[in-house]
């Protein structure tokens, strides 16, 4: 049994969608982050960063904090959606990189000002804007190439996934990203990321487009 430490973000889907797809039983201790809940010392014992999601593996007694990190624990326990070495892995590992370190932050910057704050900022409303429109086309010529970012769907996919599920309020039309639009459709569709989707609010529903 595995012990979720999460709440409704992109970032938190990540953790939740990777346990569904590797069907490893877990249950869910909700953090919200709208009332500050991720300051409790309880969690910060797990997450001394006090951000979502985190786990506690308690087959092993091993507790991780960040979702990227999160993904490569279970990839490793399960050994499922990572191949084990060459270049199948490593594309998966760049991908997972570019996500945490362009595609989540970048995105969640765009969140802050064009969702949250417009009009406050208008260059930073132009330059994440800006930036959430490159990455969006760095994904779109990637899935011209590959059915999915590292060919066969793997926790990379589950890191970008939940960002893109965001594109309403990055202020994106996917249709002008098509191969983008498939991927997403597609990954929608899978029974293990609508479960996932739903913790830990059930009531939440993907974002569908036409």
């Amino acid at each position: 049994m595995i012990d979720l430490y999460t709440w409704s973000t992109p970032n938190g889907y990540k953790a939740s969608i990777a346990l569904e797809e590797m069907a490893l039983a877990y249950e869910v201790h909700p953090i919200d982050i709208t009332k500050d809940e991720q300051f409790q010392p309880h969690f910060l014992k797990v997450s001394p960063n006090n951000r979502i999601p985190a786990i506690v593996d308690n087959d092993t007694g091993q507790s991780v904090f960040e979702s990227g990190a999160i993904l490569l624990y279970l990839a490793d326990k399960t050994g499922s959606f990572l191949a084990n070495d060459g270049p199948l892995r490593w594309q998966a590992m760049e991908w997972l990189m570019w996500q945490m370190g362009g595609f989540g932050p970048m995105l969640g910057q765009a969140h802050h000002f064009l969702q949250f704050n417009p009009g406050k900022a208008p260059y930073a409303e132009e330059r994440y804007g800006n930036e959430a429109r490159r990455l969006w086309g760095v994904l779109d010529r990637r899935l011209a190439q590959e059915e999915y970012v590292a060919r066969d769907y793997s926790i990379a996919d589950m890191a970008i996934w939940p960002w893109a599920a965001r594109f309403e309020w990055q202020r994106i039309d996917m249709n002008e990203f098509p191969n983008v639009k498939r991927w997403y459709k597609a990954i929608a569709a899978r029974p293990a990321v609508k479960a996932g989707f739903k913790v830990p609010n059930p009531e939440r529903e993907i974002p569908q487009v036409d």
